[in-house]
């Protein structure tokens, strides 16, 4: 079964941060605290969204409009769930969203070394815009970003 994936607000932070830990645990990355999603929603022209299945979230993903560009500031999948299409219909319902909004390209940045989300974002169409070097993770390492684009044309 396709996940479905809706539009969460605020109230949902505590679920969005707890998405956000699990599915970042194996990435070497800060997982986001519940403030920081309040924060970052009260932002105008921030949304976020959650995939589920029947019964459960699934995924996230945190996304802002900006004119002709969207940005995903944020997106993960916990590790049980992955591979079985929410980060893809995340990745399809921000796209109609920024879309509608305006939007004219989808933009996000990306740690070079992850192979996996590279893997998802050139399916569904983004290709390396630039990069960024010396992406910071905690415990000191570096690693460089992509910067990928996609249109939405």
């Amino acid at each position: 079964m396709t996940p479905t994936v809706a539009s969460v607000g605020p109230s949902a932070a505590e679920l969005l941060a707890a998405l956000h830990a699990e599915a970042v645990e194996d990435a070497a990355l800060p997982a986001w605290s519940a403030s920081a999603f309040t924060a970052l929603l009260a932002t105008p022209g921030t949304e976020a969204l959650v995939a589920r299945d029947e019964t459960l979230p699934l995924g996230l993903a945190l996304w802002r409009s900006a004119g002709a560009d969207a940005e995903i500031l944020t997106l993960g999948v916990v590790p049980a769930a992955r591979r079985r299409g929410a980060g893809g219909a995340l990745l399809a319902a921000i796209a109609a969203a920024a879309g509608a909004a305006g939007a004219t390209r989808l933009v996000l940045d990306v740690a070079r070394d992850n192979a996996p989300a590279r893997a998802l974002y050139a399916a569904h169409g983004f290709a390396e815009a630039a990069w960024r070097p010396g992406y910071s993770r905690p415990a000191g390492t570096r690693v460089d970003a992509l910067v990928l684009a996609r249109s939405l044309a």
